[in-house]
């Protein structure tokens, strides 16, 4: 997954379907969703991006999303959040939460 920063985030989720995980290194439910987004980044590979984005080294953009419960994972559709999700999660549930958000504008099912 692609670490994010604040000079490249909003050129990384202009197009198509991003997933962004907000995390820290302290927390410990972030710790543990890594690998479960890990395996979904190989799985839906070419058709959603994923990336992370560490709060604590860019706070700026964790207040623009206004994430401030960790981990948060918010869905981008060519830029525009199309949902989030907080707290740690397994691997169905982020699976559903990607294919719902992604067809809020669009019949095209993630999976």
């Amino acid at each position: 997954m692609k670490q994010l920063t604040e000079e490249d985030f909003s050129h990384e989720i202009k197009n198509g379907l991003t997933l962004v995980d907000f995390y820290a290194d302290w927390c410990g439910p972030c710790r543990m969703l890594a690998p479960i987004l890990a395996r979904l980044a190989l799985k839906l590979e070419g058709r959603v991006s994923f990336a992370k984005l560490n709060i604590d080294h860019h706070p700026a953009i964790a207040e623009k999303y206004e994430a401030t419960a960790f981990p948060t994972i918010i869905l981008f559709k060519e830029g525009k959040e199309m949902g989030r999700m907080v707290g740690l999660r397994d691997e169905d549930a982020i699976m559903e939460f990607i294919n719902t958000a992604s067809s809020k504008y669009s019949t095209d099912l993630v999976w």
